[in-house]
């Protein structure tokens, strides 16, 4: 997989460098975000329903580095500033996530609500988890994008621009991060 990487990055800036309005440039992110942003790839996360600010702010950590994923890294090393708002103004247009059929197992969601009461979480994310601005919007995405989120804010391994979540994040057990995971996936 690590070898492929690269070579999919240089394919995807071959034809990213080639399209013409922002839909056609799009395709790149598609190849890893899902059809409309909608993700079906492992571990990776559904674009659709973020806010412009929040797609800015990452796509700009993303182009300095501050946040290291190297195909993402490549695709943003050469995106002006303006390239990064048209992106981010796109992104914004993408319809939300839709959360899986399963309404979930209430004893893992009660314990991920009372965490979630705990720890104030709808005060930046707001009670329906749809973010703002600055702040992602969490409902509805990827079960295993999220866990895998939460404890590389945990470890200290994903840094935000600010401490917030790894500050939230210290109490917080394996365990735990699972049913939160679990629960914002299937966010009604």
């Amino acid at each position: 997989m690590c070898k492929i990487l690269p070579a999919l990055a240089l394919a995807l800036l071959t034809s990213f460098a080639h399209a013409e309005t922002v839909a056609e440039r799009a395709v790149v992110c598609f190849s890893c975000h899902g059809e409309r942003g909608q993700s079906l790839t492992e571990n990776t996360p559904s674009l659709g329903g973020q806010q412009a600010p929040y797609a800015l702010i990452q796509l700009f950590m993303f182009r300095e580095k501050l946040r290291t994923f190297e195909p993402m890294n490549e695709v943003a090393k050469s995106l002006s500033d303006d390239d990064l708002r048209i992106f981010s103004d796109f992104i914004a247009t993408l319809s939300k996530p839709q959360p899986p059929a399963d309404a979930g197992d209430p004893a893992r969601i009660q314990r991920a609500q009372a965490l979630v009461a705990q720890n104030r979480c709808a005060i930046c994310h707001k009670p329906d988890f749809s973010g703002g601005e600055n702040v992602p919007r969490i409902a509805d995405q990827r079960e295993d994008y999220l866990a895998k989120t939460l404890k590389e804010y945990k470890d200290n391994t994903r840094h935000g621009y600010d401490a917030t979540m790894a500050d939230v994040m210290g109490t917080i057990t394996q365990d735990q991060i699972a049913d939160l995971a679990y629960y914002i996936a299937r966010v009604r």
